[in-house]
C-alpha cells in the first residue's frame, strides 16, 4: 500500500520571486525616471510656479488615492503603521516633490540626474539604520564616497565648493526626504500592502499639500503650453501616484536590498530622456560624475545585500 507524506516544501510561488520582485520595481524606476525631465518642463519659463507643480501633482494623486481605498474599502493603517504611513508621507509626497520642483527651476534637468542618482544609496543607508543592520565596513565607504561625488560633480559644476548653488541644497535634501520615504514605505509595504501603503500617504498629506495648491494658485496663477499641462498630467498620476504601486510592491517582494539595486537604472533613464526631450547637452563631466555617482551606489547596495560573515 502506497502511502504519501503529508510534508510539503515552502517555495516561492511565480507571483511571489525574486525576479518578479526585480520586474516590479524596474517597472516603478521606469515610470519615475521621467519625473526630473519632466519637472523641469513644467516650471521652465516661470510660467507654472514650483510649488504649484510639486503640490497640486499631490492633490490629484491624492484625489485618485482616496476614490480606489474608498473603492476597495481598504481598512485605516492601525497601531504603528500611521506614524510609518507619516514617514512616507513626509519624505515621498511632501518633500521630494517639493524640493525638487523648486530645484529645476535654474537647475537644468541632467544636473538633478546626477545628483538624485545618489538616492539608492541613501535609501541602502537610511534602510541599514532603519532595520538597525550591521553591515560591512565597505558599505559605509562607498556610501560616503557617494556622497562625496554627488558633492564633487556639483561643486565643479558651481565652480568649486563656494559654487554650489541653492538648487544643488535643494536637491541633497530632496535625496535625503526621499531615501527615507522609500525606506519605510518598503517596510510597510510588506504588512499594509503597496499601492495601500503610497495611497494612505497621500490621503493623509493631502490637507495640507491643498492648502499650498490653493495658495500657488492665488498668487501665481499658471499660464501654460499644453506640453507643461501635459507633463503636469504625468507628474500627478503617474510620478505621484501608479509609479508607486510597481516600486513598493518590488520592495515588498523583494529581497528589498536586491531590488533596490534597479533603482541605479534611474538617473541613466533621466540623462537620456532629458537628452531627448530637452535636448540637452551631455557633457564630460556630467557623465563621469553620474557614473562615478552611479559606481558608488551600485558598491553600497550590493555590500549590503551580502550576508556577513
Amino acid at each position: 500500500m502506497k502511502t504519501h507524506s503529508s510534508a510539503t516544501v515552502s517555495t516561492p510561488t511565480p507571483l511571489h520571486s525574486p525576479r518578479v520582485g526585480l520586474l516590479w520595481g524596474l517597472l516603478g524606476v521606469a515610470a519615475f525616471s521621467f519625473t526630473v525631465p519632466l519637472t523641469r518642463i513644467a516650471v521652465d519659463g516661470g510660467h507654472m510656479s514650483p510649488l504649484f507643480v510639486g503640490a497640486g501633482r499631490a492633490v490629484i494623486a491624492a484625489v485618485l488615492a482616496a476614490a480606489v481605498l474608498m473603492l476597495t474599502r481598504q481598512p485605516f493603517p492601525r497601531g504603528g503603521q500611521g506614524a510609518q504611513v507619516a514617514v512616507v508621507a513626509a519624505g515621498a509626497v511632501i518633500g521630494f516633490p517639493l524640493l525638487t520642483s523648486y530645484a529645476l527651476t535654474t537647475a537644468p534637468a541632467s544636473h538633478g540626474a546626477v545628483v538624485i542618482a545618489l538616492l539608492p544609496a541613501a535609501t541602502a543607508v537610511i534602510a541599514v539604520l532603519r532595520t538597525r543592520e550591521r553591515p560591512r565596513a565597505g558599505f559605509w565607504i562607498a556610501a560616503v564616497c557617494g556622497a562625496a561625488a554627488a558633492v564633487a560633480f556639483a561643486a565643479v559644476q558651481g565652480e568649486g565648493l563656494g559654487g554650489l548653488h541653492r538648487a544643488d541644497w535643494l536637491l541633497f535634501a530632496a535625496v535625503l526626504a526621499c531615501a527615507m520615504g522609500y525606506a519605510e514605505g518598503g517596510v510597510l509595504s510588506r504588512s499594509l500592502g503597496s499601492w495601500q501603503t503610497i495611497s494612505w500617504a497621500l490621503v493623509l498629506a493631502s490637507p495640507l499639500m491643498a492648502v499650498l495648491t490653493a495658495c500657488a494658485l492665488v498668487q501665481q496663477p499658471p499660464v501654460v503650453s499644453g506640453a507643461q499641462w501635459g507633463a503636469f498630467a504625468y507628474l500627478a498620476v503617474v510620478s505621484m501616484y501608479l509609479g508607486f504601486f510597481a516600486w513598493y510592491r518590488g520592495l515588498a517582494i523583494g529581497p528589498m536590498a536586491q531590488v533596490s539595486q534597479v533603482q541605479l537604472t534611474q538617473p541613466i533613464m533621466s540623462l537620456g530622456w532629458a537628452a531627448l526631450l530637452l535636448r540637452e547637452y551631455l557633457s564630460g563631466v556630467t557623465v563621469l560624475g553620474g557614473a562615478a555617482v552611479i559606481a558608488c551606489a551600485l558598491l553600497a547596495v550590493r555590500v549590503r545585500s551580502r550576508p556577513r560573515d
